[in-house]
């Protein structure tokens, strides 16, 4: 019923990247996330589903080889759960014994499929999937193998009272919140990715963040960014921590008034992670928030043990939205079994 093709990098991606019916890909994306192959599995009605696979370069995993399933694509249920078993035999042809997905190659690219949406319509730069992909990869043996979040900050009137004295702490140790420099956006991009990259390690299945592809990454949002709203924390010329957020651009798409500001990302170096300086960032965001306007936040696509969540919580953020990625081992147990 099904024939399975190995697409080329050199010359099949725009037909993998193609896929009718399926979110388009970039060409060149797909081909500098470094795969060590490309399915594309057809049927009597045409190309019904895609995936992209990682054994040579994936993420260390406790008591297992780890293996990727990425760049995920499938018209229904049966195409889906069929390319799945494949990628999961290909992966154990090549000494894989755990497989997880849908990652595209790296926690730095897309990862992960909305399991719950609640009530909220989708915010600015949020990824999203078919509603009945969770359920191709649960019925082809995958289960949870981390969970994600994301909360929403219904009012920015909480006051922390260790304000004070974290302010205090920091200005006495010259530390300076200031907010990004839009001119110099390259530039600052670069300082921040100073911070971003040893504090990513610390992610689950983090694998090393290149500066090149980081500045890639960052470079499309220029125009979506207030500089109020990123805020990096100087120690002369070292960046300790930065808070990276977005106006929800998306409401405006709607019709309606933007509210909404985007918590994408909180970080600080791992040596100074405890002292405080997350929460100093996320009270001074929430200040220039309130002052451009703005009423509620959402803390963007946490795990479940990420300090955002804690630092989430503490700003009264509650779960409106779910993210899993699956894994299963690959002598036939099921991934729980992990």
């Amino acid at each position: 019923m099904y024939t399975t093709i190995e697409v080329s990098a050199a010359g099949g991606l725009q037909r993998f990247c193609e896929l009718e019916g399926m979110p388009a890909l970039s060409a060149e994306s797909v081909f500098t996330s470094g795969a060590d192959a490309y399915l594309l599995l057809t049927g009597p009605t045409g190309d019904v589903a895609r995936c992209s696979l990682w054994w040579s370069a994936a993420p260390p995993y406790p008591s297992h080889r780890l293996g990727l399933i990425g760049h995920y694509g499938a018209k229904d249920l049966d195409a889906g759960t069929h390319i799945l078993a494949l990628a999961s035999a290909r992966l154990a042809a090549h000494g894989c014994t755990l497989a997880a997905g849908p990652m595209d190659g790296s926690t730095a690219r897309r990862y992960r499929l909305v399991t719950e949406r609640g009530e909220e319509p989708p915010f600015f730069l949020e990824p999203d999937n078919p509603d009945d992909w969770p359920a191709h990869w649960t019925a082809a043996g995958f289960s949870s193998l981390a969970e994600y979040y994301s909360a929403l900050q219904p009012t920015l009137d909480h006051a922390d009272p260790r304000l004070p004295a974290l302010s205090a702490h920091f200005e006495g140790m010259n530390v300076c919140v200031r907010p990004l420099d839009l001119g110099c956006f390259d530039d600052e991009l670069r300082l921040i990715y100073t911070v971003a990259a040893p504090s990513f390690l610390d992610n689950f299945l983090a694998t090393p963040l290149d500066e090149t592809e980081f500045l890639a990454q960052y470079r499309p949002i220029r125009p979506y960014t207030r500089p109020e709203l990123v805020l990096l924390a100087q120690q002369g010329d070292k960046l300790l921590g930065f808070v990276f957020a977005l106006p929800d651009w998306l409401q405006a798409q709607r019709g309606a008034p933007v509210t909404t500001v985007i918590v994408k990302t909180l970080a600080v170096l791992p040596d100074t992670a405890g002292h405080g300086l997350a929460t100093l960032l996320s009270a001074r965001l929430q200040e220039n928030a309130v002052q451009l306007g703005f009423t509620r936040a959402i803390h963007a696509l946490m795990h479940e043990r990420n300090v955002s969540r804690r630092v989430s919580a503490r700003f009264d953020g509650h779960i409106f939205r779910r993210y899993t990625l699956y894994a299963r081992t690959l002598d036939g147990r099921r991934g729980e079994d992990t």
